[in-house]
């Protein structure tokens, strides 16, 4: 695995939008705001050409004007790292116009983005053995007041953060709107984690160790057997170290999470597993259909592994989040009701 320079002070930025860019509110303020925090620290800014761009569908603009922005910026050396301007819906039409041999011999390069991005985050992992940071886009650095999940974001790609844990509280319901753009996390509900030793819910789990890797489950079921998907390559080339996968789920429901978790399971991406941290899924959040709710959505396709999973996590869609160093060894404890990620870069 191969880590990125950290951003250095005085660095460079660049922003992309291999998904949907920023074009209106409450995103174009949250971009512009977040732009003139990192200006205040000393950070310059470079927009690719698709982040003020609306003219394609579920991305910013065509694949073909996405995929060859993402190429350029990442391979070009007018930026040090590379924050996505946003999530969506069809950033996997892009990968056709990625030149990933340019982007697995440029020079690493941080890249922090989640959900959609789930398609670059996740290939640089399995594809270019490259780190990556899922985490927020641009506009979550436009709030008026950064929850520490935000400054913990920061230190991520500045490399001052070699371990993180989760946060007290969370959002259900954000207060942002176009008339509040820059409004903070509205944390109203308290975090509890479930534990389970395979299907067993426990109390307590050991800390358990792998190389961390995963993202968004809308998007990995996606690449499930395309030319893309390279996990069974990744799996062997870490096979004495093992793999802790980091899921949450988006758009899905718990039967939809419980069919994307089978998929990728018969693919066999999970034979070298070590252990799971599910973030706390959005569509799905306390849902319960014939008798399948957001837990055993889970344990039905992973318990079998018996080995440690943590749910509720803060990762995803439901803020704050925690940033994932996304291919870095890890080590996870959830001691005292919180859960801690240290992570390793080697």
């Amino acid at each position: 695995m191969r880590y990125p320079e950290f951003l250095k002070k005085n660095g460079t930025i660049g922003l992309v939008a291999p998904s949907f860019g920023c074009t209106f509110e409450p995103y174009k303020s949250c971009m512009d705001a977040a732009i003139d925090r990192f200006k205040g620290m000393g950070y310059s800014i470079v927009e690719g050409p698709n982040c003020r761009k609306d003219d394609g569908i579920g991305i910013s603009s065509t694949p073909l004007n996405c995929g060859t922005e993402l190429t350029e910026y990442y391979c070009s050396s007018d930026n040090d790292m590379l924050i996505s301007c946003g999530g969506g819906e069809l950033m996997c039409e892009t990968l056709d116009y990625v030149d990933f041999d340019a982007v697995k011999n440029a020079a690493p390069k941080w890249y922090m983005g989640y959900s959609d991005n789930t398609n670059f985050t996740f290939l640089l992992n399995t594809i270019c053995d490259v780190a990556s940071i899922y985490g927020p886009s641009i506009g979550a650095f436009g709030a008026e007041y950064l929850h520490q999940a935000l400054l913990d974001s920061i230190k991520a790609f500045t490399g001052e953060l070699d371990k993180v844990s989760g946060y007290d509280m969370f959002e259900l319901e954000s207060l942002k709107d176009e008339e509040h753009p820059l409004v903070s996390y509205n944390l109203t509900e308290k975090k509890e984690l479930k534990l389970y030793s395979g299907d067993a819910a426990v109390n307590r789990l050991p800390q358990f160790t792998g190389r961390i890797t995963g993202g968004c489950l809308d998007c990995l079921a996606n690449l499930v057997g395309t030319k893309y998907d390279k996990v069974a390559e990744f799996n062997k080339r870490y096979s004495d170290e093992g793999v802790i996968w980091f899921l949450e789920a988006c758009d899905l429901n718990v039967m939809s999470i419980r069919r994307a978790l089978w998929n990728l399971d018969r693919a066999g991406w999970f034979e070298n597993a070590k252990g799971f941290i599910i973030g706390r899924p959005l569509a799905a959040w306390q849902e319960e259909m014939m008798g399948l709710d957001q837990y055993n959505a889970v344990t039905g396709i992973l318990g079998k592994y018996n080995v440690p999973i943590v749910m509720d996590a803060d990762v995803g869609h439901i803020a704050p989040a925690m940033p994932i160093i996304s291919g870095a060894m890890a080590t996870v404890g959830t001691d005292m009701g919180n859960i801690t990620i240290e992570y390793s870069l080697k």
